[in-house]
């Protein structure tokens, strides 16, 4: 079981997507997007959704990251931040995203 001290543990902030880039090198049929978390300023990160999202849908979404992981190199990027989504019963990812537009860089409680 994980305590509520492990939780704290985890920076979770909103961002915003600003860019999205292709990414043919991953294994896995990914993306690249860059985020915007305001203060924090932006991070980049690999997430395999392409079968998923339309790239032009993504610019101006928000989303919900995990901002305080290492790096992780996927095929040779440097992917920042982890993109949160619900992992559907056939594989499908959903993005996690707030209710309504929220602050950039607004923490998750």
């Amino acid at each position: 079981m994980a305590t509520i001290e492990d939780f704290e543990k985890i920076d979770m902030r909103v961002g915003r997507v600003i860019d999205v880039e292709a990414f043919p090198e991953a294994r896995k049929p990914s993306l690249k997007l860059t985020i915007d978390f305001g203060e924090l300023g932006t991070r980049r990160s690999s997430v395999g959704i392409k079968h998923y999202y339309e790239p032009e849908a993504l610019i101006g979404r928000q989303v919900v990251c995990v901002v305080n992981f290492p790096p992780r190199r996927i095929a040779g990027f440097a992917s920042e931040v982890l993109v949160l989504g619900a992992t559907q019963s056939d594989g499908r990812i959903i993005l996690l995203q707030p209710d309504e537009t929220s602050e950039l860089g607004s923490p998750i409680a």
